[in-house]
């Protein structure tokens, strides 16, 4: 999972307001809730010290996802009295929080925007046989996206009409253009729904290479929700897999642990090499970081176990922060990757191996 989009977080000293907030609107008289919800929020940070003009500036954006239909969350970062980042959470966070700290609490985030599966969604829908003086049609509507995020934040909808008597030709021609736009977004997946007829013919008129990544669907189809385009459906595609990247990655790992490559594993070896910029991708068992505490400095590499290393190396003060929320920044400063992985598919050493640019002597 490639972080750039939190760089705007790094991109300020801090401290840091990190709200995460439920702004479902699928509630009876939902803006009085919200309200509720962060007034509770707007007094802990104040009881943990946040400045005044940090809290209003959160206040600002709280809730302003109100054209957003359904279920959803909005994540918030303040700093020094303005908005850093205001991001659109897919699902409702777990729990409502709000926290003031030197670090920004990414994590959360960043975990509502796994898997990160590309996909293209088509959907078919067939007008009917042709009638006295009325001709029939099939229309399709596509759409690419990232689940689960797409939910909140679809891609470009693209909508054909042809009519029924020229679908097959039609069918042929529009397969073409779906194979380029899947190549274009890198889609893992090509999710299929509507009528059985129409689908049937769209799909047997694919290039060979997108036929293979097709994953038929059904159930209610409609394109006019304001979400995603089959977002009940993606849910059920794509529940527990991971993306074709990020399974690429976990692949190289493994080969390259088994000859002693250019990987580091534990979470001594994996910090020590983030110190030196050497990460590619860290890999992480999931909930296993969340109570740790590592201490850092002001640069995002200076990142360690102990405070007597980080003192060896000249840092003044260093402090203890939430493992998670150092590794976050140290990964987005250096321009590697997150790669979460289940310890079904892969247990790590700590709950943590990373992947390297290059070795060196001082490497464990």
């Amino acid at each position: 999972m490639r972080l750039s989009f939190l760089q705007p977080l790094y991109a300020e000293p801090g401290p840091f307001t990190s709200v995460y907030l439920d702004t479902s609107r699928d509630i009876e008289d939902p803006e009085r809730a919200i309200a509720l919800r962060w007034r509770r929020l707007r007094d802990e940070l104040a009881r943990q010290g946040a400045d005044r003009a940090s809290i209003t500036a959160a206040e600002r954006v709280v809730g302003a996802d109100a054209e957003l239909p359904g279920m959803h969350g909005q994540a918030i970062f303040t700093a020094d009295g303005a908005l850093v980042l205001d991001g659109e959470l897919p699902a409702p966070p777990a729990h409502d929080s709000a926290r003031y700290g030197m670090l920004p609490d990414a994590m959360p985030l960043v975990v509502q925007h796994l898997p990160e599966i590309p996909y293209l969604a088509v959907v078919v829908h067939y007008g009917g046989l042709p009638t006295a003086g009325t001709e029939g049609t099939v229309t399709v509507a596509a759409e690419g996206g990232t689940w689960p995020v797409s939910s909140v934040a679809p891609g470009e909808r693209r909508r054909r009409r042809v009519p029924v008597a020229q679908w097959h030709d039609a069918a042929a021609r529009l397969g073409h253009e779906l194979d380029a736009r899947a190549r274009h977004e890198g889609a893992d997946a090509v999710v299929v729904g509507g009528d059985k007829w129409a689908c049937s013919v769209l799909v047997r008129r694919l290039p060979e290479r997108l036929r293979t990544r097709v994953v038929r669907v059904g159930g209610p189809t409609p394109t006019d929700t304001g979400r995603a385009l089959l977002e009940a459906q993606l849910e059920d595609v794509f529940r527990g897999c991971m993306a074709e990247h990020d399974r690429a990655l976990v692949e190289i790992f493994v080969a390259r642990r088994a000859r002693d490559g250019a990987t580091a594993e534990g979470l001594a070896a994996a910090v020590a090499a983030l110190q030196r910029g050497q990460v590619t991708a860290l890999l992480f068992n999931p909930h296993t970081g969340s109570r740790r505490l590592l201490w850092v400095g002001p640069r995002p590499t200076q990142v360690a176990l102990t405070e007597a290393e980080l003192t060896s190396f000249g840092v003044r003060a260093p402090r203890e922060e939430p493992a998670d929320e150092a590794l976050v920044r140290a990964l987005v400063a250096t321009a590697a990757e997150l790669v979460v992985v289940p310890e079904s598919a892969l247990r790590l050493r700590d709950g943590v191996g990373a992947l390297l640019r290059y070795t060196d002597a001082g490497t464990p």
